[in-house]
């Protein structure tokens, strides 16, 4: 249960503004209990609920935008902003990367991306990418 709980909160962490990672911690429990479909959940879970904690931020920017706690510069914003802009609401296809998938969901907030859109693409997105990892882990294990 342990494990299960700290994978959450790695993926949950992984997916705000906040340095992290999850994917070494799902591998390495894959390995180790053979639980593939739930652990893939589970980070799935905590990686989404962290995206819209930053989704929520992105919502109440202006509020947070220069307290010095904040954890994204005004230029990483405003350049997510823009490309969210752009390329439009399936840019969140990509909030699985590092450094450019955080500030597109609090770019998400700030446009006033509906929720459940929202959901749709960051959850499809969180899945493929742990799925992907688990399909390489087992096959390679």
């Amino acid at each position: 249960m342990l494990a299960i709980t700290s994978l959450f909160f790695s993926a949950f962490i992984s997916a705000t503004l906040f340095p992290g990672g999850s994917e070494a911690l799902l591998i390495a429990l894959i390995i180790e209990y053979q639980t593939t479909a739930l652990l893939v959940l589970v980070a799935t879970l905590g990686n989404t609920l962290g995206s819209l904690l930053n989704w929520w931020l992105g919502t109440k920017i202006e509020t947070y935008r220069n307290k010095s706690w904040f954890p994204a510069s005004s230029k990483q914003l405003d350049a997510a902003q823009w490309h969210f802009h752009r390329y439009g609401e399936w840019t969140l296809l990509f909030s699985w990367l590092p450094i450019v998938g955080d500030p597109l969901t609090v770019a998400a907030g700030i446009l006033k991306t509906p929720l459940c859109r929202f959901l749709f693409y960051v959850v499809v997105a969180k899945f493929c990418r742990y799925l992907f990892l688990a399909y390489i882990t087992i096959n390679m294990a």
